[in-house]
């Protein structure tokens, strides 16, 4: 197997790890990350397209994908972190403030990316005139909120 092939095998199972079957995640293993998010938005009850074809021609620059990735890191650990407390016993309450910190460490995360998307992508895509950028944005912006 490639390292990017167990790359991904361990990032699925670490995405359904929480509340998922073994059969369900050697399923996973096998999948790309576009599948898996897709699979996830069906059984999570998020509208999304099957379209998935991005018309766009601008190019994705980031200046903040180090930042997103390490507070993706910290979020994951933290998270791993609140199941052990479940696990263990641990009281509700404490339960529910980490997974209250897990939850503003990732909506965090979600303002950098998008910040860094509107900073760089939509300038570019206006730039360019890809108005679809705009509505994919918005799209993305109602989804995240809610």
């Amino acid at each position: 197997m490639s390292d990017s092939c167990e790359n991904r095998t361990e990032k699925n199972r670490d995405i359904l790890e929480l509340n998922h079957t073994h059969d369900e995640l050697e399923r996973a293993a096998d999948m790309s990350e576009e599948e898996l998010l897709h699979e996830l938005e069906h059984e999570y009850g998020i509208s999304h397209s099957h379209d998935h074809s991005h018309g766009h021609s601008h190019s994705h620059s980031h200046t903040q994908t180090k930042a997103v990735i390490n507070r993706l890191s910290k979020a994951i650990g933290h998270l791993s972190a609140v199941k052990r407390m479940v696990e263990s016993g641990r009281d509700c309450s404490e339960v529910l403030v980490q997974l209250a910190a897990v939850r503003s460490a990732i909506n965090n995360t979600g303002k950098i990316i998008l910040k860094d998307h509107i900073e760089h992508c939509i300038i570019e895509a206006m730039r360019e005139g890809d108005e679809e950028a705009v509505d994919m944005l918005s799209t993305a912006i109602d989804r995240f909120m809610n």
